[in-house]
């Protein structure tokens, strides 16, 4: 099992190893712009350097948007992030679900989604992620989540479960990887997060394993039921992060 978490990303290889990560989780522009990602003088060395590296996209993608003025930049965006993620041979490419604006039916979402990927000329995997707030969010609750797989399954696009998005968005720890597992058929990459709110609290804000909300045997057995590589985005610096993921491989490994 892979244990890594979201950095800084000027220098991912320095990051990684102060943190004594396994991988890394960066973003390649701003989160909350649509500027296309600048090209990376490193880009050779980290193709080359062996490390993991998954890439985040920006926040503000909204590919289900029913305002063609958020729907078609989203759709850019993702395209030149997965371009950037290309260039320095990541892993793959994580965005949110996503909600639907307006007054439409949430079934309308699911084929901008297809659109979206459809459209997508890249060999890096698109993972989409659970949010935790929304009553039109796409990816919030589990149904939800089946009824996009059953509209974009066959378009082979991985999922990331967050442990606190789950848990703000009112999905129990206790079964949401089955039930994700069952919609989808699959776990590529766990956000492993403790939530500074109560459950159900649509609040996603993250805290450090064990000093949150969560209980932290129910992460713990998330990510050893979901067996996929994990990413801890909890706050704090490089100190934080080893001790999290220190705890994380003690209960694991």
């Amino acid at each position: 099992m892979l244990f890594g978490a979201h950095t800084p990303s000027g220098s991912p290889i320095r990051e990684a190893q102060a943190r004594g990560a396994d991988l890394v989780q960066i973003f390649l522009s701003s989160p909350q712009s649509w500027k296309k990602p600048a090209p990376r003088d490193d880009a050779e060395e980290l193709r080359q350097a062996g490390l993991p590296i998954y890439v985040h996209a920006p926040y503000l993608i909204n590919v289900v948007a029913e305002n063609t003025r958020v729907r078609i930049p989203s759709r850019r965006i993702l395209a030149e992030t997965c371009e950037a993620a290309a260039a320095i041979g990541a892993e793959a490419v994580i965005v949110h679900g996503g909600h639907l604006t307006g007054d439409g039916d949430i079934r309308e979402a699911y084929p901008r989604w297809r659109k979206a990927l459809a459209e997508l000329d890249s060999n890096v995997p698109v993972l989409i992620e659970n949010t935790a707030a929304g009553d039109m969010a796409v990816a919030r609750r589990v149904d939800g989540i089946r009824a996009l797989w059953e509209e974009i399954g066959d378009l082979d696009t991985g999922f990331v479960l967050d442990t606190c998005h789950a848990w703000a968005g009112g999905e129990p720890l206790d079964e949401v990887v089955e039930r994700v597992l069952a919609a989808t058929g699959r776990i590529d990459l766990i956000h492993c997060n403790d939530s500074r709110d109560p459950f159900d609290s649509r609040r996603d804000r993250h805290a450090g394993l064990g000093r949150g909300q969560i209980p932290i045997e129910d992460i713990v057995a998330v990510v050893r039921k979901a067996n996929a590589p994990v990413v801890i985005e909890t706050p704090g610096e490089v100190d934080d992060h080893r001790t999290d993921l220190a705890l994380l491989r003690g209960a694991l490994c």
